[in-house]
């Protein structure tokens, strides 16, 4: 049976730094935590505090083993639904927490230290903007601080705490620098939260929820001059299939993105000479579809070129992902087949009449795809139809209500109308969502395209000229394409209703939106070289400093930065080992760690030889060698000795043997006498 191990005194400022790296550990994982595992987390921590303010005392081994063990089967129950990731994270925390408050020695003290190293690094899976950088930083911090407090006075571990990180930093640069980015050996398994942004299937008012968000959704950086707001339409899905209330993804397309792999790249690189270059950072979205401009093309890696002129990622974005695109204008299908032609043009049947009928007569006035459009267009302009981002509700007719009775919409009300409009005259056409303008950022000179920009618009196919872009909005509110949604939209209640406190709504006052689009441009740039910093630019970087690179020349140059480093270390004293310890203490160690393991451990403020004499009368059948021992150590201790060196060496060796023998003849005895 296991010894009951000795409760050990825990300096008051360990358990204080412990408590707050707990606080700010646990408070950033938060979104990833399940509600009942960070109630425990919770308990613990506040439990943990009033024994540490000695107003509870330590609960029983039995509960936090029960406990334990009830969140583990808990986790596994539910792994499936918040999904692999999130479940063994969400152990970790509840064995961080558990193991917090049953803390009794050193090695728990430890235990807990080296897991909170784990949960710094995990909370930097899918973030790592440089806020989470340099909140892991100040965690790493704070955890050493924990750790050195152990051993260490306060004072000399507040410096010693930052000066180890701050030495750390060089090396960890260099690595960065030179260590090639080798592929994962696994797939780790995606971090299972709510996705954000556009959806694949979109009815009324869906679009227009986005507008009370100020996240942003992805930047852009031109090779050249950015293009003017109105030419700034972000491609993301493509709706082709209608049910009278939604527009969804064709099975057909569905199909192209669950076979993308064997696909490949799905279609080639157009052959026209004139493009528009750009680097996209997407944020992360739960999603796998990208965002281009006309009909975009990537070559980068991990991105498919769809057939449908979009771009879709290999993985679901759970983290940023940054790739380069060009966007070319030329016709997109000129030819449309037959299948797709019928696709574009079908209805539900006997679904809004009056729009149906709308359409017929129209047509019978202008009948010619290009009037019968610029007709339906003007009609959006010139009669009574508002643009608004809280249109009133509409019934099972969803496009006769509003463009009969309501006249009140968002974007997708307009494309809806339009899209069917079309279709009911025998045009194919289809509802393409996205986004639409951008934010320009002076300061880093990239665009930004956040959440509230979400738009959708149709797309008509007509004969030499392929699919066309056609958007109601420019009709009904031109100042949301010309000038970007904050001009139309800044005094809508719903504009960021989400979001009161929302950066975007200081832009009118100059000095705090300089600091906003100064903050913004840190945090790109950071994505774009220490984020986005590959293989490619790693090799790219060598070169310039070594020429041509190989193994030989990149070995040298690890080996002298390295050799820099050590000299730099050991000129400020950091690797210059501490003064050896002297032969006495070191056999007297030895017999007091073996004492501590048989739960007789020294006393705070005891000396050796009170020690000794407790110790004596604890193991009486070891009180004539414990005897001998300290009498040895006292005289070779406290002694003069120097008349002699090499007899007094001796005598230390020894000792010290003397020392490792009486130890373990102490754990092999084990059994101590109550002592009064």
């Amino acid at each position: 049976m296991w010894a009951k191990r000795p409760e050990e005194i825990i300096a008051r400022s360990t358990l204080f730094w412990l408590l707050l790296t707990h606080f700010a550990l646990v408070i950033p994982l938060a979104d990833k935590t399940t509600p009942w595992s960070l109630g425990i987390s919770a308990i613990c921590l506040v439990w943990r505090l009033g024994i540490f303010f000695g107003k509870v005392a330590r609960p029983p081994r039995w509960l936090v083993t029960a406990l334990g063990i009830a969140s583990a089967i808990t986790l596994a129950l539910v792994g499936s639904q918040i999904g692999l990731l999130n479940a063994l994270m969400n152990l970790l925390i509840l064995g961080y927490s558990l193991k917090t408050i049953e803390i009794i020695d050193k090695r728990d003290v430890r235990t807990v230290i080296l897991v909170g190293y784990f949960l710094i690094a995990l909370n930097l899976i899918d973030s790592q903007g440089i806020g989470a950088a340099a909140l892991a930083l100040a965690l790493v911090w704070l955890n050493t601080q924990a750790l050195l407090s152990l051993y260490l006075g306060r004072s000399k571990s507040d410096y010693l705490s930052f000066k180890l990180v701050a030495q750390s930093l060089p090396l960890a640069l260099l690595l960065f620098l030179v260590l090639p980015r080798l592929p994962p050996l696994w797939m780790v398994p995606s971090l299972k939260s709510a996705t954000t942004g556009l959806s694949d299937e979109v009815g009324f008012g869906d679009i227009s929820k986005l507008t009370r968000s100020d996240a942003l959704a992805f930047r852009v950086k031109f090779d050249g001059q950015p293009p003017a707001n109105p030419e700034l339409y972000w491609r993301a899905l493509v709706l082709e299939d209608y049910d009278g209330k939604h527009w969804r993804q064709d099975d057909g397309i569905k199909l192209w993105e669950r076979e993308a792999y064997m696909l490949g790249n799905g279609r080639d690189k157009p052959a026209a000479a004139q493009a528009l270059s750009y680097e996209v950072i997407a944020e992360p979205s739960g999603q796998r579809w990208l965002f281009g401009l006309d009909v975009a093309f990537s070559a980068s890696s991990g991105v498919f070129n769809l057939p449908d002129y979009r771009l879709l990622a290999q993985r679901k974005l759970d983290g940023r992902f940054q790739y380069r695109a060009e966007a070319y204008r030329i016709p997109m299908d000129a030819s449309l087949s037959e299948p797709v032609r019928q696709l574009n043009l079908s209805l539900p049947p006997n679904s809004n009449p009056r729009t149906r009928e709308l359409a017929r007569a129209i047509w019978q006035q202008y009948p010619s795809a290009d009037a019968f459009l610029n007709q339906v267009m003007h009609r959006f302009s010139e009669e009574a139809y508002f643009y608004t981002l809280s249109p009133p509700p509409v019934g099972s007719a969803q496009i006769d209500d509003f463009l009969f009775d309501n006249k009140q919409g968002f974007c997708v009300h307009y494309a809806s109308a339009l899209t069917f409009l079309a279709r009911a005259a025998g045009i194919p056409a289809r509802m393409v969502t996205g986004y639409q303008g951008g934010e320009f950022n002076p300061n880093g000179g990239y665009v930004s395209v956040y959440q509230y920009m979400a738009h959708a618009w149709s797309e008509v196919w007509l004969d030499g000229k392929g699919w066309v872009r056609l958007d109601p909005t420019a009709m009904i509110a031109p100042s949301r394409i010309l000038d970007g949604f904050d001009a139309a939209f800044d005094s809508d209640e719903s504009y960021l209703a989400d979001n009161l406190f929302s950066p975007h709504r200081v832009k009118e006052i100059p000095w705090l939106n300089e600091l906003r689009m100064r903050l913004a441009s840190i945090d790109y740039y950071w994505s774009v070289w220490v984020l986005g910093f590959d293989n490619e630019r790693r090799e790219g970087m060598l070169n310039q400093l070594l020429g041509s690179v190989n193994r030989s020349r990149l070995i040298a140059f690890v080996i002298s930065v390295a050799a820099l480093i050590l000299l730099l270390a050991w000129q400020a004293g950091i690797l210059r080992l501490p003064p050896k310890r002297p032969a006495p203490i070191k056999g007297f160690l030895l017999v007091e760690r073996a004492l501590t393991d048989i739960a007789l451990p020294r006393a705070p403020g005891e000396g050796p030889i009170d020690y000794s004499q407790r110790a004596a009368m604890a193991l009486p059948g070891m009180q004539t060698a414990i005897n001998h021992w300290i009498g040895r150590f006292t005289a070779l201790r406290y002694q003069n000795t120097g008349h002699n060196k090499d007899h007094g060496k001796s005598a230390e060796k020894q000792f010290v043997r003397q020392s490792r023998r009486l130890a373990r003849a102490i754990r092999k005895q084990g059994t101590l006498t109550q002592t009064p």
